[in-house]
């Protein structure tokens, strides 16, 4: 008899915890929505979520070069690695993007990531593509790109 009581009481308690922690997320989420700076923080934090990928101050080098492009794909190709590794697919997508934008055959190096990259991620590759094969083509010997 006295397991019973220990059982029952052991349930109450847990289910008075349950019930007072419920109640203080739902008050501290009712205080950070009536907080008046909440959307403009969720505004910027938006937005700098959406741009965090891209990095428009990459350094590509002179494509006349033969060595500096290669060591800049490698380079690309392992921070995209890395990238895709930790789960910044964003950041994955963009190195990739500057590997491809820079390598002499992109279908042959676009088909092998095809198969080694999830179609959702590959299709971004995909779509980023166009823009900054535009920018190298726009300054072929590399440096800053804006």
């Amino acid at each position: 008899m006295a397991g019973k009581v220990k059982n029952n009481a052991a349930v109450a308690t847990s289910l008075v915890f349950g019930a007072i922690f419920v109640m203080y997320c739902f008050y501290f989420d009712h205080k950070r929505r009536t907080d008046p700076n909440y959307r403009k923080r969720l505004k910027e934090r938006r937005k700098a979520s959406k741009h965090c990928g891209r990095r428009d101050d990459v350094k590509f080098p002179d494509l006349r070069d033969n060595d500096a492009v290669l060591m800049f794909l490698l380079e690309e190709v392992k921070k995209g690695e890395d990238a895709l590794g930790k789960g910044d697919d964003a950041g994955g997508v963009e190195h990739l993007a500057n590997a491809v934008a820079v390598c002499g055959q992109p279908h042959k190096f676009l088909m092998v990531l095809q198969e080694t990259l999830t179609p959702d991620i590959f299709n971004r590759l995909l779509d980023r593509l166009p823009a900054l094969c535009q920018k190298i083509s726009d300054n072929p010997t590399g440096g800053m790109l804006d």
